[in-house]
């Protein structure tokens, strides 16, 4: 167990306080200095941001207009977004690649086309809404215009120069983190926190199997669920990633390359009759042996589709062993500006304190040929670590 997990609170606790502050100033630009820009009082009138401050009127975007394969990511050159009520803008520094984005570019995941893909951002932040009212908390500073932000949900796509985010989902990313790391530390830990204190809420001594244990999600999960107490086994395919998972937490490593049978039944006799908690980002191939893993009364957390899609099933495949299943996504977790601040938290005293380190597979160019080859390679399961696309220098 890594020594420095010893600060771990609990996910529950209320992290905002009720104190506010007065609004900050509104500051407009008066005058366009730079061809080819646009004075940001002209279109965002509703918004705060820093004086003589221009916004390019165009950026370099990836955009799907089609479904497809990766060969449908292009390169275009659109409008800067306008933010919307409640939103910032955000030069983007650094994103990632996450699973969805192949669900959403292949039509798993309909959604109205053309679009911007990508969820995480690091970035700096250039504005806030006109009515923003800065919150006080004892765990996060305020926002402010200029600060280098993270941000697991953009509103507008952020494999982009520019985009737009809820200003409730942005958090002041801390100086000592580097851009990459906070792209780590944006879906894949918020996702991995949730699943381990509300997806299924991982308690000292319980057996806890982690599917896709040397992947960006699998080796917080195996981080978190060493911290916590649990017993971590893990799935992989090769020793590389054996040893990698063992470094983060899991005790006991099982190959994918050896049979079901065979793994479940080592699972079995490791956990003395069954795990109490699969979590399971592989989906299909997985999804029936995760029945023959758990114990009575156990939970079934499955939350990813790298092997496709989970099809259809009765409810009545739960009841011999009164079993709990659940499918979560990050979202309602930081559906509330509260929940985001608390878990934003959580995870940067992680990071501050040592006990939540990150791998990074490969950093890939902002091209079409970099976003594809990352998609490419996220879904070929070879891949450790997080996926980071760099976009700009900082």
């Amino acid at each position: 167990m890594p020594p420095c997990f010893l600060f771990l609170k609990s996910i529950t606790r209320p992290l905002l306080s009720a104190s506010t502050t007065s609004k900050v100033t509104h500051i407009v630009s008066s005058y366009n200095k730079i061809n080819n820009t646009r004075d940001f009082s002209q279109n965002h009138s509703q918004f705060k941001h820093k004086d003589e401050m221009s916004i390019p009127k165009s950026m370099k975007a990836i955009r799907v207009e089609k479904t497809g394969g990766p060969e449908v990511n292009v390169l275009e050159e659109i409008p800067v977004p306008i933010p919307g009520k409640g939103e910032g803008l955000v030069k983007v520094l650094w994103t990632g690649t996450n699973f969805i984005d192949n669900y959403f570019r292949s039509g798993l995941y309909p959604r109205p086309l053309p679009y911007t893909p990508g969820q995480d951002i690091v970035g700096i932040l250039l504005s806030l809404p006109e009515d923003y009212v800065p919150t006080d908390s004892s765990d996060l500073p305020r926002l402010e215009i200029g600060q280098k932000i993270l941000a697991p949900v953009a509103g507008s796509g952020s494999f982009a120069e520019y985009a737009t985010c809820p200003i409730s989902k942005i958090a002041p990313l801390p100086n000592d983190i580097p851009g990459p790391d906070g792209i780590a530390a944006s879906t894949t830990a918020f996702t991995a926190l949730a699943l381990v204190t509300e997806s299924y809420e991982v308690k000292k001594g319980d057996w806890v199997l982690v599917r896709a244990a040397s992947g960006g999600v699998g080796l917080v999960l195996c981080q978190l669920c060493a911290h916590l107490g649990a017993n971590v086994l893990g799935t992989v395919s090769s020793p590389a990633k054996a040893d990698l998972a063992k470094q983060n937490g899991a005790q006991h490593v099982l190959f994918t390359t050896d049979s079901s049978e065979e793994n479940v039944k080592r699972v079995l006799e490791l956990s003395g009759g069954g795990v109490h908690v699969v979590y399971d980002g592989v989906g299909k191939d997985t999804f029936e042996e995760d029945f023959e893993v758990v114990r009575p009364k156990a939970t079934i957390v499955t939350f990813g589709n790298a092997s496709g899609a989970v099809p259809p099933f009765s409810p009545l495949k739960l009841g011999p062993k009164a079993l709990k299943l659940t499918r979560p996504t990050m979202n309602p977790f930081i559906s509330t500006q509260e929940d985001f601040t608390r878990y934003a938290s959580k995870i940067f005293d992680l990071i501050k304190q040592g006990g939540l380190k990150f791998t990074i597979h490969k950093i890939y160019d902002f091209s079409p040929e970099g976003v594809s080859q990352s998609q490419i390679d996220i879904a070929s399961r070879g891949t450790v670590g997080k996926l980071v696309i760099k976009v700009a220098d900082e």
